[in-house]
């Protein structure tokens, strides 16, 4: 098994786009390579699995423990990691967490795209620093991306050779047709591409014209093989609320479920399921701000979630959290009626973005105890007259307000759980 990271300068460099169609020319040549994504993210891991035709996890160097990181990172497949931000970028003062730090630890080939679109000779200069910057980071490789002409590649290529630089192992040109559209959290969702496949195709067409597919993972590392023990599954049957609305549930975490034993239900809140019989509810993030309107109609589902709460725990996560509670009003400022099992109001009318790793400790509910988790929402609350469900600090061990609340069994808040803490 060979690790290769496709890393950047920063972000906005084509990281995404060049991953996908790298996993779907793979794909397309018959050979397996397992998608996985640096940080936290819910967007592009769902593009990788439809690339490659396999599940992409999430990679955390910061919260997750060296240990979780390797067992993810296992298997008989070559893994090809998509970094996040720029290269070095990580969280707090301090940079934890950053793409670097996850290559360091998974001993992982490192390829750099550079976005060459407002530069020429300059090219040299930036390429020398991340090469130099931190040496048990090695850079093997450099694919050119946005190149304008001939002209500006021979300029490019001229500018490197002369620096020494890594091997260029691609040169893309400027392919501006093949942009995705984005919303407030990032991508529009894979699932509500109207043409994925053939997007998908016609990337892997580029990549494979611009791009040397045997060197991706030419002297690539491999991965410290050990043991994990994941936390135990909140319940043994469990219910996952999984729709365009719901759909920011990190693989990692139902896998681990589905691995100590227990059984995953999904049901669509969107298609006015009923909650299906279990003995935990977990409805995780997503655009519920987008479908109030439906959710406050779907009467069956909110019928059955109140009668489920009764008997049986129910976790919010973000977007779920929002659902939980009294009044969810949208960004036109139309206030529509939710579950009510929680003593919450959350606006999407005045956005505000909320963002960064959380480290969290819970007082109720299925996550009690020291947690890592993230935050990234633009709703805002107006309202929480329950207890605390977290005390929360940020990367730097700074406190922050506690974090949701519960109620009863129901529980929710707008952090996204990763892992346990290491």
């Amino acid at each position: 098994m060979n690790i290769t990271l496709i890393a950047a300068p920063h972000s906005g460099a084509g990281k995404t786009t060049l991953t996908l169609g790298l996993l779907r020319a793979f794909a397309r040549k018959g050979r397996s390579v397992r998608p996985a994504k640096s940080g936290p993210d819910y967007i592009d891991p769902a593009f990788h699995s439809v690339a490659a035709g396999q599940t992409s996890v999430n990679l955390d160097a910061w919260a997750m423990p060296e240990a979780q990181i390797y067992t993810l990172a296992q298997g008989t497949d070559d893994l090809l990691i998509e970094g996040a931000m720029g290269l070095f970028d990580g969280a707090g003062l301090a940079g934890k967490g950053s793409a670097a730090d996850l290559a360091r630890s998974l001993n992982a080939r490192i390829v750099l795209i550079v976005d060459c679109a407002r530069m020429s000779h300059s090219v040299a200069a930036l390429v020398n620093g991340f090469t130099t910057l931190d040496e048990t980071v090695p850079i093997s490789g450099l694919i050119l991306n946005q190149v304008g002409s001939d002209k500006h590649e021979r300029v490019l290529r001229r500018a490197l050779a002369d620096a020494n630089a890594p091997e260029i192992i691609g040169v893309v040109r400027r392919q501006s047709h093949l942009s995705l559209p984005s919303r407030h959290l990032g991508l529009v969702q894979a699932a509500e591409h109207p043409d994925l496949d053939g997007w998908l195709d016609q990337l892997a067409e580029v990549v494979t014209k611009s791009i040397d597919l045997d060197k991706i993972f030419d002297g690539s590392g491999s991965a410290k093989t050990t043991t994990y023990q994941p936390p135990q599954p909140p319940a043994q049957r469990i219910a996952v609320a999984q729709d365009v609305a719901f759909a920011f549930a990190y693989p990692h975490l139902l896998q681990s479920w589905r691995a100590a034993g227990a059984e995953i239900q999904l049901f669509s809140p969107l298609n006015d399921d009923p909650i299906p019989d279990a003995d935990f509810v977990y409805l995780p993030g997503g655009y519920p701000e987008l479908h109030a309107g439906k959710i406050a109609s779907n009467t069956t589902f909110l019928s059955s979630l109140n009668d489920t709460s009764q008997a049986t725990d129910i976790y919010g996560e973000c977007g779920g959290y929002m659902v939980l509670g009294d009044t969810l009003i949208d960004a036109n400022g139309t206030a529509h009626r939710m579950a009510g099992l929680l003593p919450v109001e959350t606006s999407f009318a005045a956005r505000k973005l909320h963002l960064g790793y959380r480290q969290l400790h819970g007082h109720a509910g299925p996550f009690q105890g020291a947690w890592r988790g993230h935050e990234f929402h633009y709703a805002s609350t107006l309202r929480n007259e329950g207890p605390a469900l977290f005390t929360a600090m940020d990367v730097d061990e700074n406190p922050l307000p506690d974090m949701g609340c519960h109620i009863g069994r129901v529980s929710g808040s707008f952090a996204h759980i990763i892992s346990k803490a290491p």
